[in-house]
């Protein structure tokens, strides 16, 4: 088994993904873990990667597949004993100009963005060591969302003490709701994107408040974040920041230093605790 630290970043082939990796791999003093649902994908942004002189390493990992994540689990416990930082930046978004239909949208994009960030969560938190970061990328839709949702549903997600089989209830009645076309009288907003990161920044806060209760010495920080607007493929050419400016809050929070009592169950941008 080796004791070389290790970090894994989620849908890291591209975008703000990759350019995490790329940081990841000058900052972190261990083996970087690219990740892809397509080995063929993956292995190219790892060529891309060797090409500028650095050595990440490759996984296949899609997060829609429990038993995908499941063989990444076993590997790296076999491996390494465990995860020193988790980056949950896999995501999806639906084009504005799309014309599926938004009963659709909602459950695909809550699969992967909420369930699927989730799964990975329930299989890898436990395997993060003592000192170990995680890092939940989220969007600051999920704050102009959560905005948008009627006071009692605001009242819920920003409650202390909501817990994950309740998180899951509402992200659950959200898509059955939008299936309903009754998703707006019910008090949410009319987005799948935002709903889905409302789900992230939650959970985030949820799962924080766990470790405190459970590995209260273990020294874990665990932060969800907004990367901002960057441009990639998800958010198009428009967007003001590049790829590189949209992983240094992901990657800050990655490479929190091991004396650090914070951030932990926050929501940041910009390296900034925003109130949720």
């Amino acid at each position: 088994m080796s004791n070389v630290p290790v970090a894994v970043v989620t849908g890291s082939n591209k975008g703000i993904g990759l350019a995490i990796v790329r940081d990841l791999c000058k900052q972190f003093k261990g083996d970087v873990y690219l990740t892809a649902r397509d080995p063929a994908r993956g292995q190219g942004a790892v060529a891309k990667l060797q090409e500028e002189g650095l050595h990440p390493l490759f996984h296949q990992l899609d997060i829609d597949d429990l038993q995908s994540i499941k063989v990444l689990r076993d590997f790296l416990k076999e491996k390494y004993g465990g995860l020193n930082v988790l980056v949950n930046n896999a995501g999806i978004a639906f084009k504005v100009s799309d014309r599926t239909p938004f009963a659709v949208q909602a459950e695909v994009t809550l699969k992967t963005n909420f369930f699927g960030t989730r799964n990975i969560c329930t299989e890898l938190l436990p395997l993060i060591k003592p000192y170990g970061r995680v890092v939940n990328v989220s969007s600051m839709v999920s704050i102009s969302a959560l905005g948008g949702c009627s006071q009692e549903l605001q009242k819920k997600f920003r409650s202390d003490t909501i817990t994950e089989d309740e998180l899951v209830e509402l992200m659950t009645k959200f898509v059955e709701d939008t299936k309903k076309s009754v998703h707006e009288k019910e008090g949410w907003p009319n987005t799948a994107y935002g709903v889905s990161k409302i789900g992230v920044t939650v959970l985030s806060r949820i799962q924080a408040r766990m470790l405190n209760e459970k590995r209260k010495g273990d020294h874990i920080l665990l932060n969800a974040c907004c990367p901002g607007w960057v441009r990639t493929d998800m958010a198009g050419p428009k967007a003001p920041k590049s790829p590189e400016e949209g992983a240094e809050t992901p990657v800050y929070l990655a490479l929190l230093p091991s004396d650090a009592d914070g951030p932990h169950g926050q929501f940041v941008s910009e390296k900034t605790v925003r109130t949720w």
